[in-house]
């Protein structure tokens, strides 16, 4: 009698176990169902996303870099927006986080106020290229070719062959000059000739000089005019053109050249002198 009184008080805890293992399936089996689905649906789609997404930034050519980060963030993006899903499917509060990942964006944007300043100054010169690599530029203060256009910063090397590194917040807000977006440069000098010498010998000696070098563009032809009547010396203002690789080239041959012939011709070049009156006690 004890045996079988064993046997079915263990039939009865079974049935037990067994009713409530059925209703956790019942009332949980839809739901890890459906969290499955969504999770396995929801990467189709990211995958699906970034790869239109992909497609769109190269036809717009946008940067390696940009393009990279981009991605990930919006993988990371789309992901955490599927986790959410399935742990709503699922009966979890998502309220609770998505708080604590708006207090966590909160907290860390803050933190990092210049650094994501700087990013999205990145993110801006990538996407609508003011500049490439190898352009010479001027903007903040300095000017020298593009070495490197980073996420948060950019690298020019300067005429003394020295490493400026601009961060990409301030650089995309300020001013921008490109100097070689057009192929070519206008170089101006400034040379001052005495006012008792003949102006058109002058000009047609310095424009002779400049048609003679061979790195000065013909079209558009280089100007030379009376520029200032300044207190020594007539300033005549000298505009050859070059191309951008040639430009320091044109800017320091040109100032020798004209030197040397206005010499040869015997024009004076002023320089400022100055009188000492003393008075005799």
């Amino acid at each position: 009698m004890l045996q079988v009184e064993e046997i079915q008080e263990t039939a009865s805890e079974a049935n037990i176990w067994l009713e409530k293992g059925l209703e956790l399936i019942v009332d949980y089996g839809p739901k890890v169902i459906g969290a499955i689905l969504i999770w396995i649906i929801g990467s189709w789609v990211i995958r699906r996303i970034l790869k239109v997404a992909s497609k769109i930034m190269d036809k717009r050519n946008y940067d390696e870099t940009l393009k990279g980060f981009l991605n990930n963030l919006l993988g990371g993006i789309l992901r955490v927006l599927v986790i959410l899903s399935i742990l709503g499917t699922l009966g979890v509060e998502t309220t609770s986080f998505a708080a604590i990942l708006a207090a966590a964006g909160l907290a860390i944007g803050m933190a990092l106020q210049g650094s994501l300043s700087n990013f999205a100054g990145g993110v801006m010169l990538m996407i609508f290229k003011p500049f490439k690599i190898g352009d010479l530029i001027e903007g903040q203060g300095e000017l020298g070719v593009v070495k490197e256009i980073q996420i948060f910063t950019t690298h020019l090397l300067t005429p003394e062959n020295k490493l400026a590194i601009i961060p990409n917040g301030t650089l995309s807000n300020g001013n921008i000059i490109n100097y070689s977006t057009e192929d070519m440069l206008r170089i101006d000098l400034t040379i001052g000739i005495g006012y008792g010498e003949n102006i058109k010998q002058a000009k047609d000696l310095i424009m002779e000089t400049l048609l003679n070098d061979p790195k000065i563009l013909k079209n558009p032809a280089p100007t030379v005019a009376v520029g200032e009547l300044a207190d020594s010396s007539v300033n005549l203002v000298v505009r050859p053109y070059a191309t951008v690789a040639d430009y320091w080239d044109v800017y320091f041959n040109s100032l020798e050249n004209i030197k040397n012939a206005l010499d040869t011709a015997g024009i004076e070049i002023p320089y400022p002198h100055s009188v000492e009156i003393q008075k005799k006690g």
